[in-house]
């Protein structure tokens, strides 16, 4: 199968997919925050995004004429969401209980340098010292906001901010491996299979949790909250997000994730729920520089993404190949 060149207006629509879908996931963490603390448990809402998601992503996923899957796709297409479903977005809204705004999407800016790595190790390509010190800035700048006052206690804010950092690793590894499926079955179809996916492998364990709780207990702010963690937070983005990733690259996904720590800092000082403090500063030139580094080596020898239907281990990095 070949993939059809995209036209400029795509890709111009993609790269606004990706910056409002990177706007959205940042006011999230204001929002998840205060609901985790105030009106819903963290466990219930997790539940409660993936069901409301389903129910909406699904039925139109299945109108599309390419719906159903070769079983091996499925596989291709299981193992990416069980890392988002538990791997990002359940380890997120628990870390979220602990962190705060500017920590959680400062740490969420890891991602090009988790994404970068992972399609290296993926394409077999040569690590120059560039990228070996840019992980290693990112990981230090990671390190000042859960190291930073000693190790981790429980139910520390430096152990939201941990949680927060593996939820970050396991969504940026997910953009590598569903690349392909997403260009080989579009965006509608692989997002239905996802969600399809999410409520069989989270309903047996917290269903009941969604069931049981008391909806008519929320006052009208909590129901507004939840309201655009739903829908501008959580169906929007997502769609917007596999949208951007599938007409543009797994670099361009993880490099504009740093519209979420500026969407995060303006709204939580907005509602007093955070100060900016060395830390945040210190931690953000650090990871930002290692991700600037990262991406010397990318711009540099054009590493590209893995082809539909080609393994990662039979292309070779343009530069390397004498036929290219």
């Amino acid at each position: 199968m070949t993939d059809k060149p995209h036209t400029h207006k795509e890709h111009v629509i993609a790269h606004m997919a990706l910056i409002f879908a990177n706007i959205l996931l940042g006011m999230n963490f204001s929002f998840f925050i205060s609901i985790i603390r105030r009106y819903m448990p963290f466990e219930t809402l997790f539940f409660l995004r993936v069901v409301v998601s389903a129910v909406w992503f699904v039925p139109w996923a299945i109108l599309f004429k390419r719906f159903r899957i070769p079983f091996r796709d499925f596989i291709w297409i299981l193992i990416p969401t069980v890392l988002v479903i538990y791997g990002h977005e359940f380890l997120m809204l628990w870390g979220a209980k602990y962190t705060n705004p500017v920590d959680a999407s400062t740490l969420a800016t890891m991602a090009p340098i988790v994404t970068l790595s992972v399609s290296a190790l993926l394409m077999r390509e040569k690590i120059h010292r560039a990228k070996i010190i840019g992980i290693i800035l990112g990981v230090a700048g990671s390190a000042v906001l859960i190291l930073g006052n000693g190790w981790p206690q429980q139910k520390s804010e430096e152990i939201g901010n941990l949680l927060i950092l593996i939820s970050v690793f396991a969504a940026a590894t997910n953009t590598v491996f569903i690349k392909p499926e997403l260009m080989k079955f579009g965006t509608m179809t692989v997002t239905g299979w996802y969600y399809i996916i999410g409520v069989l492998i989270a309903a047996p364990f917290f269903g009941k949790k969604l069931v049981d709780f008391d909806f008519s207990s929320l006052p009208a702010i909590g129901v507004a909250e939840i309201a655009y963690i739903l829908i501008l937070g959580t169906m929007l983005p997502n769609y917007l997000l596999y949208y951007g990733t599938e007409k543009l690259t797994s670099v361009h996904t993880g490099l504009y994730s740093y519209l979420q720590p500026v969407a995060a800092t303006v709204l939580g000082i907005y509602r007093n729920q955070v100060t900016v403090g060395y830390d945040n500063i210190v931690a953000a030139a650090l990871i930002f520089v290692g991700i600037i580094l990262v991406m010397i080596t990318y711009a540099r020898y054009k590493f590209p993404v893995p082809k539909v239907g080609t393994p990662p281990a039979a292309q070779q990095p343009r530069g390397q190949n004498a036929g290219k």
